[in-house]
């Protein structure tokens, strides 16, 4: 009987292409048919292996989950950018590859990203998800967020409505 180990620790330079790949698998999963085509392409390779490198030695707050190895998961955070939300933290990205969604993966990450903010003082947490987004919106209600706000964000002349969920 072979054991999985599930790691989730904080993402180092050797990670980029790893992080690279994820950010690719699971945009295309989530934003396919919802983010324009061509929207979509450029925002997925304007992140390759090089951007997440420069982001990890910027000291960005990026966390990955690993298993046996493999990165199959990141969160992206730090402080709230909604200046009209008292919540002082944000996870700003939280993606699995497509295949290791739905395990309880997904549930592992958000917590630790959650326990990273708290170890940096800051308190109460906004996540922002496209309201077409009907898994990420599933996740963080189940995940006891509560829905306070709405924006648009436009993709190549398509307006999309996001939605804040928050944690105190």
């Amino acid at each position: 009987m072979n054991t999985l180990t599930i790691d989730i620790r904080r993402a180092e330079p050797q990670d980029a292409d790893a992080i690279a790949d994820v950010h690719h698998e699971a945009w295309q999963g989530a934003y396919a048919g919802i983010i324009p085509y061509k929207a979509l392409m450029t925002m997925i390779h304007r992140r390759g292996a090089r951007w997440w490198d420069n982001a990890i030695r910027r000291a960005a707050s990026v966390l990955v989950v690993e298993i046996d190895g493999d990165v199959v998961g990141y969160a992206t955070l730090g402080r709230n950018r909604a200046r009209e939300l008292p919540q002082q933290g944000e996870i700003y990205e939280l993606y699995l590859k497509p295949e290791y969604q739905g395990v309880g993966l997904g549930s592992r990450l958000f917590a630790a990203a959650r326990e990273k903010l708290s170890s940096h003082g800051l308190s109460g947490l906004v996540v922002w998800a496209l309201e077409e987004n009907d898994n990420a919106l599933g996740f963080y209600a189940g995940a006891g967020g509560r829905d306070v706000a709405e924006g648009v964000e436009v993709f190549d002349q398509k307006a999309l409505r996001k939605v804040a969920f928050v944690w105190d």
